[in-house]
């Protein structure tokens, strides 16, 4: 195994809980009206320091999603997932975007999120799409 180089990102990082390594910008939030079977998750147009899991179809509340798991390349912690697909016309804009569950990811300002009592048991996606 060789040496791990991870990117370290300039201005306000959302990171990994679990080891603090930098996955997205502030500003590549596209938005934060996703969820996820814990709570909270935002949706992203760029994160990195990541590997991509294999392919698989979710439904989900918008309806069924090619996804792949994403993790922290640090410490192998799964953070969230990519749309790879979508079969809904109106869900395409989400392909080839991120999913970062708030609960796996410190704040800008080093909070942490609380997993929600209220959180979906089901499939989890956008209130908004």
């Amino acid at each position: 195994m060789g040496r791990l180089f991870a990117i370290s990102l300039e201005g306000n990082v959302y990171s990994c809980k679990h080891c603090k390594t930098h996955l997205a910008l502030v500003d590549d939030i596209l938005s934060k009206s996703f969820h996820c079977r814990h709570g909270k998750a935002y949706l992203f147009r760029n994160v990195v320091n990541v590997t991509l899991g294999e392919k698989e179809e979710r439904i989900m509340i918008t309806g069924l999603h090619t996804v792949a798991d994403i993790f922290c390349v640090s410490c192998g912690s799964m953070v969230g997932w990519r749309y790879e697909a979508a079969q809904e016309k109106s869900q395409k804009y989400k392909e080839g975007k991120f999913i970062l569950e708030r609960f796996q990811i410190l704040g800008p300002d080093g909070s942490k999120y609380s997993i929600a009592l209220e959180a979906q048991i089901g499939g989890s996606d956008a209130d908004d799409a």
